[in-house]
């Protein structure tokens, strides 16, 4: 990467832009998307914003120079423009001496135009189990989630050890406003997946630290096994303004988890490679004790 040096006000208004938590989370999730972009409506629903909202931040970001943005149709698609970042780090290790490594930092050089990551020639898609005890909250959020942004490339379900009479209402209702059709959604026992008819999966996630440790079904012995915990927003006590925040937090771990996820270089990864990646991705911020445990 070529060496630019930015001015000190430059610098500052970087800083600046990334000194609020929707920027600072819009940044982080479209660096997730790297090399691909995504469009507005895409980043608005999984950080949980108003568009018209995301959209003032957004033009934050791209006066500082931190995202890209093009009209593909009727949608605009953005893109971290990781290059800037690896100005102002370029800049202010010179001051210490040194200087970037173009080998260790390719992320940090400058992308071509992004697009969301398509799916490979005559690559399959990839089942993915969400399991939790109630299959009421978590497990439901990450299967929307997941079935939306894995687009053709992932088949996304969900089940329960001990199923409630229903999804969550207030996960439902949180779905529902984001622009998901919950219409299908209810909650079942994950022995529906172990019968000889049902779908083959390649991935199963639990997602509460109750169910981690107990047996979860004959899975096939090339299934690999993965535990996200993350917080039960259904136990969130107070109003209904509080709880639905905790539920738009728990979507909020989870779409970061599921970005990851989407955009892990399955091709080139072997098995134990992608284990690892699996359990970097349960370490990431806001998972439970047991998870991050198990990750290490």
């Amino acid at each position: 990467m070529a060496e630019e040096r930015l001015a000190a006000e430059e610098i500052v208004g970087i800083f600046e832009a990334l000194a609020q938590t929707t920027r600072l989370e819009a940044y982080r999730l479209l660096l997730r998307y790297l090399p691909y972009g995504l469009p507005a409506g895409d980043i608005a629903r999984l950080l949980a914003v108003p568009h018209n909202t995301l959209s003032t931040h957004i033009a934050h970001l791209e006066r500082a120079g931190l995202v890209l943005g093009r009209r593909e149709g009727r949608s605009v698609i953005y893109a971290a423009n990781s290059s800037k970042l690896g100005h102002v780090l370029t800049t202010m290790l010179a001051d210490l001496g040194a200087s970037l490594d173009d080998v260790a930092l390719p992320a940090l050089a400058a992308p071509a135009f992004p697009q969301k990551r398509p799916k490979s020639a005559g690559e399959r898609a990839r089942n993915v189990l969400f399991l939790c005890s109630g299959n009421a909250a978590r497990s439901i959020l990450a299967e929307a989630i997941l079935n939306r942004e894995g687009g053709d490339r992932f088949c996304a379900y969900s089940a329960g050890s001990r199923p409630a009479e229903r999804p969550d209402p207030i996960g439902v209702a949180l779905l529902s406003s984001l622009g998901y059709d919950t219409r299908a959604f209810r909650s079942k026992s994950w022995k529906e997946f172990t019968k000889p008819d049902a779908p083959r999966m390649d991935f199963v996630i639990t997602l509460c630290d109750d169910i981690c440790e107990q047996p979860s079904g004959p899975w096939p012995r090339n299934t690999l096994l993965a535990h996200w915990g993350v917080a039960d927003p259904a136990l969130a006590k107070g109003d209904d303004v509080q709880k639905r925040a905790a539920f738009m937090e728990a979507y909020r771990r989870l779409g970061a988890r599921l970005t990851a996820f989407v955009n892990l270089p399955f091709e080139s990864l072997d098995r134990t490679a992608l284990k690892s990646r699996l359990a970097d991705i349960a370490a990431m911020e806001g998972a439970t004790e047991l998870a991050v445990n198990n990750a290490a």
